[in-house]
């Protein structure tokens, strides 16, 4: 399989830099990138005032090795694939006073084969985002929000620019609580951030949700329909989110800009430039919640623990040679996760199954791609991409590798996850075909990796 995986790689990566570069293909190269007007009006005759509209696709063909014991609807599956919407997204913005700002977007995740929600493969689409925001001061110095928002602490990954990722997809790692006590990364708060100087802040009170709410824990009752569980006590003394009491969750991130400074529009993060900027900054960020987890002691009293992540960070995306239109991307990250005692979580990116064998030698929840992807230990990440040179007038080539390394508590070996691909930027990330190979641990249920498993992904990305 090794070879094999190898191949088709080296055979993907030249095919695509050959297609980029032939001359005849006149119809295909008139994609290249080009100045576009974007979806946008006026709300003032000097255009200050204004308001945007952007659509998103991400489309995504995908071969999965499976994790042992991995059914789809009751089948034992060991190989699967499958066509889904990565995510399709519309986002609504705008400057609508000299100072006020609001921001909206609204679409939907992961919609593939196994999804649904209370039965029902209709109900996806949501707000992801909705939030007011207003400028005390002349710059960027002070800006004061509040609504569901991506206002986060932690990495620039808790806030990532989803239509501008390098990688094929993100480290969803660095958005620790996704769908346990947020909205796909979002949260109820307000939030002061800004620019001062080289310093990029944003400091940031949230109203979490109560885990209650977050589809996991149902039973159906004697009509069929489906009941929300209330655990009055932990029923492990390995740690979970609390089902009982409330919380506020305080976050802060802080960025030092060395070169360019980053677009302060919104809190979104970028995740490449392809070489239009020069930027290099650290940066670290926090988030802290107490008593947002529980568990037994030893002697099985309810304990609760309080949850404090932490994170410290370099990124840089520079031009290499303008002449060129090379670029080169690169990051590290240092993550320190405190969830209580051995949390761990085991998720899988829009996973093609649903199910494992009665009796599997698996941990629970590891079927289909799914990998222990957030728990208390640390996480190394660390991700480089170089834009090939290119005519201006022809499709870019990027290709890109990533590594996660994680070491948590509850893992009797730590989790060592690669991924190698490339980008052909037919006009920027506005029309983008990408091609990923992940491989990665799959562990026994005593949380030793027992294999190791690959996965082909081929991504189409359309951004207006």
């Amino acid at each position: 399989m090794k070879k094999k995986s190898s191949l088709t790689i080296l055979v993907f990566l030249f095919s695509l830099y050959t297609f980029a570069q032939t001359d005849s293909l006149k119809s295909f190269t008139s994609l290249a990138p080009v100045e576009d007007k974007p979806l946008k009006f006026s709300l003032n005759n000097d255009g200050s005032r204004y308001f945007q509209i952007t659509f998103l696709n991400q489309a995504w063909v995908r071969f999965n090795e499976s994790n042992a014991g991995t059914t789809v609807f009751g089948d034992l599956q060991e190989n699967t694939f499958d066509i889904g919407l990565r995510r399709t997204r519309i986002q609504m913005y705008g400057q609508v006073t000299e100072r006020a700002f609001v921001y909206f977007q609204f679409g939907m995740n992961n919609f593939n084969r196994t999804y649904q929600m209370d039965n029902n493969r209709k109900i996806q689409s949501f707000f992801h985002d909705a939030v007011g925001e207003y400028r005390l001061t002349k710059g960027n110095e002070l800006k004061l929000g509040g609504g569901l928002t991506i206002a986060n602490g932690l990495s620039r990954f808790s806030n990532p620019s989803v239509g501008t990722i390098m990688t094929l997809d993100l480290p969803v790692f660095a958005q620790a609580t996704v769908d346990q006590t947020d909205l796909f990364s979002r949260k109820l708060s307000v939030y002061a951030r800004g620019q001062l100087g080289k310093l990029d802040y944003r400091v940031v009170l949230s109203d979490p949700f109560s885990i209650n709410s977050a589809g996991t824990s149902v039973v159906t009752n004697a009509a069929g329909n489906i009941q929300a569980i209330t655990k009055k006590a932990p029923d492990s003394k390995d740690a979970t989110f609390a089902n009982v009491g409330h919380t506020y969750q305080y976050q802060g991130y802080f960025s030092y800009n060395f070169w360019e400074k980053e677009s302060n529009l919104t809190p979104y993060m970028t995740g490449t430039y392809l070489g239009k900027r020069k930027v290099l900054n650290i940066a670290a960020g926090a988030i802290y919640q107490s008593k947002a987890m529980w568990r037994l002691s030893e002697d099985s009293v309810t304990k609760y623990d309080d949850m404090f992540l932490w994170c410290v960070e370099g990124y840089l995306d520079s031009y290499v040679n303008k002449g060129k239109n090379d670029a080169i991307s690169a990051y590290l990250g240092y993550f320190n996760y405190n969830f209580g005692k051995n949390y761990l979580r085991y998720n899988g990116i829009m996973n093609p199954a649903n199910g494992l064998v009665n009796g599997v030698n698996a941990p629970s929840g590891s079927f289909g791609n799914a990998v222990p992807m957030m728990g208390t230990g640390q996480i190394i990440y660390a991700q480089l991409g170089y834009l090939l040179p290119h005519e201006s007038s022809k499709p870019g080539i990027m290709p890109f590798i990533s590594y996660t390394r994680s070491d948590f508590d509850k893992l009797k070996d730590p989790a060592n996850l690669y991924d190698v691909g490339v980008n052909l930027l037919m006009n920027g990330h506005k029309s983008k075909l990408s091609f990923d190979y992940q491989n990665r641990p799959a562990y026994n249920a005593d949380y030793k990796v027992s294999q190791r498993k690959s996965c082909f992904i081929l991504q189409y990305q359309i951004f207006i």
